[in-house]
């Protein structure tokens, strides 16, 4: 297991060649969460109706009701999205899936 202060390098896919450092073990919580929730395919989920079904998803030690979960969530999408993994639907409002 991760120690709580490691760090993993995230992508943008908004801003290519852009890193940030953010910490794993949240990261890779969130990642999970959010992989679990998404479909396979279009049309896929809006931001708002993939928060919702992930948030059970995550441990309440990491994100205790939830806390700072809209954060992560976007912060992983774009880490995914630039990876590849998660698509977004150019819709109003957006939709992601998985790729």
């Amino acid at each position: 297991m991760p120690a709580p202060d490691d760090k993993i390098e995230v992508e943008n896919v908004n801003i290519p060649g852009r890193t940030e450092r953010v910490g794993r073990v949240k990261y890779e919580a969130m990642r999970a969460a959010l992989l679990a929730v998404l479909p396979e395919g279009a049309p896929g989920l809006t931001a708002k109706e993939a928060k919702e079904r992930l948030i059970p998803h995550l441990p309440d030690d990491l994100f205790p009701g939830g806390a700072k979960a809209g954060w992560w969530m976007k912060t992983v999408q774009l880490d995914l999205e630039a990876k590849c993994l998660v698509a977004r639907e150019n819709t109003k409002p957006l939709r992601f899936h998985r790729t």
